[in-house]
């Protein structure tokens, strides 16, 4: 047997695999058990998305946030009835025309993604006339603009209030089916010639532009598959947790996305997809922390928050002494895996 058949062979294995440990998840696991394998998923999508942007393209964009609640809310505006949302606009109706649209899940999911994807291309013209600091202070501030409008666009958003009751659609076969979706045609996507180009351009813009590459071209090719994605993992995340409102949509929600991706390896699918596999995991073991501790002769009280702490202070230390985290930029094969390097 060859090695790409080898390869595809065992691809498909894997993924048998990972549906087989699902099933049983979904069969005989408990719902604290499904809820983080559900987080975990999201979280790798998000993370592989946003990867393909500041990871792959070199760009430091500080706005997947945006995307996110674009996505939330568009998905559950329409997977929402007439009456839910009668029910949850109690201080100023939804307007016409989203208070009669209604959609399915699958459809109210990608119209997420859709419309996470049009505002930015609205936004990628001045957005990549600026490049380093001045970028990130403008996706920052997109993000920050796109949470104040969820606050005060009360005949769309609700405002503060936000959305409550949405139906929990998203199980383990969505959640996973996405990410393996997002990995797989990413992946993809950075391995054909456009993913070369958006390389040359995080190593060199100037000399990748000499040899013929368009890198507005490549970089907004990047930021849309990024933002689309993303808008999908809003959806997911919206029906997950079955209640979205504007404080959910916050910089601290990209600040978590940017601990995956460094930490495990900026640059890196497989790093990404580690990094966001371990916070969805640490997120749920350092829960004790948060708790008060009894020592016997003294008490120290539970302290909300500091699970980030603790994460943030990890941040720092990656940052300090392994700046190429987990995976460096290296991705996971098959011929690693049995010592057959590619020279």
């Amino acid at each position: 047997m060859n090695r790409e058949k080898r390869n595809l062979l065992l691809n498909g294995i894997s993924l048998i695999l990972l549906f087989g440990i699902l099933y049983l998840f979904d069969q005989y696991g408990s719902d604290y058990h499904v809820r983080i394998l559900n987080n975990m998923a999201i979280f790798v999508t998000l993370a592989v998305s946003y990867n393909l942007i500041n990871g792959i393209c070199g760009i430091l964009h500080l706005g997947p946030n945006a995307f996110i609640a674009i996505g939330a809310y568009t998905a559950a505006l329409l997977t929402m009835s007439p009456l839910e949302k009668q029910m949850n606009y109690i201080i100023q109706p939804l307007i016409w025309p989203l208070n009669s649209l209604h959609a399915p899940f699958v459809i109210s999911v990608l119209a997420g993604g859709v419309m996470a994807t049009i505002f930015a291309f609205l936004i990628s013209f001045p957005v990549f006339r600026v490049r380093g600091d001045y970028l990130a202070i403008v996706t920052l501030g997109f993000g920050e603009v796109i949470r104040v409008l969820c606050n005060a666009l009360q005949g769309v958003t609700n405002g503060p209030l936000g959305l409550k009751g949405l139906s929990p659609f998203t199980n383990l076969w969505w959640s996973w089916g996405v990410a393996v979706v997002t990995i797989v045609l990413i992946t993809r996507l950075i391995n054909s010639s456009y993913g070369l180009a958006m390389k040359a351009i995080r190593d060199d813009e100037i000399a990748a532009r000499a040899m013929g590459i368009d890198p507005f071209r490549h970089l907004l090719l990047a930021f849309l598959v990024s933002a689309f994605f993303s808008g999908v993992s809003g959806g997911l995340l919206a029906h997950l947790i079955t209640t979205i409102s504007p404080t959910l949509f916050t910089f601290f929600l990209t600040f978590n996305l940017l601990i995956m991706i460094v930490v495990g390896g900026l640059g890196s699918t497989t790093g990404a997809i580690i990094g966001a596999m371990l916070f969805a995991w640490g997120g749920e073991a350092l829960r004790i922390v948060e708790a008060p501790m009894n020592f016997g002769f003294f008490t120290i009280p539970g302290i909300p928050g500091m699970r980030m702490v603790i994460f943030s202070l990890i941040l720092m230390v990656v940052i300090i002494f392994v700046r190429r985290g987990i995976m460096g930029r290296n991705e996971f094969n098959w011929d690693w895996f049995f010592g057959r390097h590619q020279k």
